[in-house]
């Protein structure tokens, strides 16, 4: 049977095209041929074919294309309820191909309790999430957790595939110690590289006790209420020699009240009450360029990585004739690019700038850039680097940029350093087994060494102000069949830079999106 490739080269037109869902567990395979398994796909509800049918970027009669397939496995792939992926030809006749896709399943319940631990402060969750109910695609939740901010109930509904094969309606709710948020969208988004039009709502309302840190610990808390809006539609030409180009206009609101808090200590002076209702313009660039990888950030399982120049752009005008509070100009914008200096190197950049103009004067403004950098040494070995800066300009007297055990720096208490400028350096030598425990687990293992800071403005770390450092080990467990499989992570990391009261030892339990 030919190739993709070599049917796309001859002109082949798309036949029938055929959808086979399958089970979590393969029962055909003598390994996965086990009570547990059995038990497992009788109690598991099989997604509907119509649901995979809706998510296709192709259909019969349409020419075929190779970059059309790869795009649909990259868009399949990203559901968490499926496991694998596979689109191949099965029949050629006449100039018509026959394509056949078939997905595998994962175990999309997610009852029970979760736990970590990072920057010395412990984590805890206990919730009921259904990612694929009754195999139509819709994710349900139920659930109760506790962080170091705040604890809560929360509900979750999200529907990818609502009113036609695209449209996304999501509605979450959550009532917490210290406040409630509730966010709601309809959305279609851009999904597909050649899509040419887009159009939504999101609307989000928010009142929570906001942390002021010094030295790693809560110095101050005040009441933050905001509620946000948005509307927009937009238009493309689609893929054109490699390339999209995509148009959006919209109108944005967004209202931010702060307040002192009865029982707590208030910060030295409150951030000041802003509201900002603007007309936007937005553009996307992005280039068609996609690599697919194994053993990068996940274990076994393949990942896509855009290579391709991507950007996008959006300029605001809030005006007092609308209803703002002063008249600014808001502007954001975000731009990545991966290279492949060398054979097997792979380094991604990335950098993002946010903020608004008033009175000619950059107010809030966010600068941040970031790189990775990938160079596997066999199979199951590779070594990872990255960098990232951020940096406040005339930011509010409670914005800042933190640092500690909870975003990057490993060996130190959560938030421990603050600044409106921040640096974060990380190497490390990963390993990947070939061990697929009981069909269920993938194991992998780290070593690794970060150092960085955050220095400047009213927030910084009197007693430990200067560069920290740690270095330490890690297990990585990947609970491949279960659509909740992040990565866990746990690590024991030893701070380099200590003061008296720090332990010299941190014990770390999270689970991340990634290795």
């Amino acid at each position: 049977m030919p190739g993709f490739a070599e049917l796309e080269a001859a002109g082949a037109t798309i036949g029938t095209v055929r959808v086979l869902t399958r089970d979590i567990f393969d029962l055909a395979d003598p390994k996965e041929h086990r009570l547990l398994f059995r038990w497992a796909n009788a109690l598991h509800r099989q997604t509907r074919p119509e649901v995979i049918e809706r998510a296709l970027l192709f259909k019969s009669g349409d020419r075929l294309s190779v970059r059309q397939m790869e795009e649909t496995e990259r868009v399949l792939r990203g559901a968490r309820y499926l496991y694998d992926v596979k689109i191949r030809p099965v029949a050629w006749h006449d100039g018509i191909v026959d394509i056949e896709v078939e997905t595998r399943d994962t175990w999309s319940l997610d009852p029970g309790f979760s736990v970590g631990r990072s920057g010395g402060t412990n984590t805890s969750g206990i919730r009921l999430k259904e990612y694929n109910l009754l195999g139509t695609g819709v994710s349900l939740s139920l659930g109760r957790f506790r962080n170091v901010d705040r604890s809560g109930n929360e509900f979750l509904f999200l529907n990818d595939h609502a009113f036609d094969s695209w449209t996304a309606v999501s509605y979450s709710h959550a009532q917490n110690s210290d406040g409630r948020r509730d966010e709601a969208a309809v959305v279609r988004p851009f999904y597909a590289l050649d899509t040419r039009w887009t159009a939504g709502v999101t609307a989000s309302k928010d009142d929570r006790l906001e942390s002021v840190y010094a030295n790693g610990v809560t110095a101050a808390r005040y009441r933050h209420r905001q509620s946000k809006a948005e509307l927009f539609g937009g238009w493309s030409p689609g893929l054109v020699d490699g390339w999209v180009h995509r148009w959006s206009l919209g109108l944005s609101f967004q209202n931010d009240t702060y307040a002192q808090a009865p029982g707590e200590a208030a910060p030295a002076q409150l951030p000041a009450d802003r509201k900002r209702v603007a007309p936007f313009v937005r553009h996307e660039l992005i280039e068609d360029r996609y690599d697919r990888q194994l053993n990068r950030n996940l274990i076994g399982r393949p990942e896509f990585f855009s290579l391709g120049l991507a950007s996008t752009v959006q300029l605001g005008w809030a005006t007092t004739a609308l209803g703002s509070n002063e008249d600014a100009l808001l502007y954001q914008g975000s731009i990545s690019h991966g290279f492949e200096p060398w054979r097997r190197h792979m380094l991604i950049a990335a950098a993002k700038i946010e903020g608004e103009l008033v009175g000619g004067r950059a107010q809030r403004q966010q600068l941040g850039a970031q790189a990775q950098y990938y160079l596997p040494q066999g199979r199951r070995w590779l070594f990872y680097a990255s960098a990232a800066g951020d940096m406040l300009t005339h930011p509010g007297p409670t914005d800042t940029l933190l640092l500690g055990g909870d975003n990057g720096l490993r060996g130190y208490p959560l938030r421990y350093q603050g600044g409106d400028r921040r640096a974060l350096f990380t190497v490390e030598e990963r390993f990947y087994t070939n061990l697929h425990v009981w069909r269920l687990f993938r194991i992998g293992g780290a070593a690794f060494a970060d150092t960085g800071r955050a220095w400047g403005g009213a927030h910084v770390n009197t007693v430990n102000p200067g560069w920290l450092a740690d270095v330490g080990v890690g297990l990585r467990i990947v609970s491949s069949r279960a659509a909740f499989s992040n990565v866990l992570h746990i690590d024991v990391a030893v701070p380099l830079n200590t003061a008296p009261d720090m332990r010299k030892v941190q014990f770390l339990v999270k689970t991340k999106t990634s290795f």
